[in-house]
């Protein structure tokens, strides 16, 4: 299927996909929604990661606090 026919297709034109149409829109959709998650959990990780680097250095200034009275 040309990139032209797969672009020209839209849901709203009353005309059912055809199986290729289908199988090429859901494939798009899947590779789409595996980048976003990747993305996601990536940011997910890299926020929790600073957030714990927070975490480290408060209770390192309270540590050394408390040792030294």
């Amino acid at each position: 299927m040309s990139e032209q026919e797969m672009n020209s297709y839209r849901f709203t034109s009353g005309q059912e996909p055809s199986d290729e149409m289908l199988a090429q829109i859901m494939k798009e959709v899947t590779d789409e929604a595996k980048a976003r998650n990747a993305e996601a959990t990536a940011a997910y990780f890299a926020n929790m990661r600073r957030q714990a680097e927070v975490v480290k250095a408060t209770w390192s200034e309270r540590i050394k606090a408390a040792s030294n009275g």
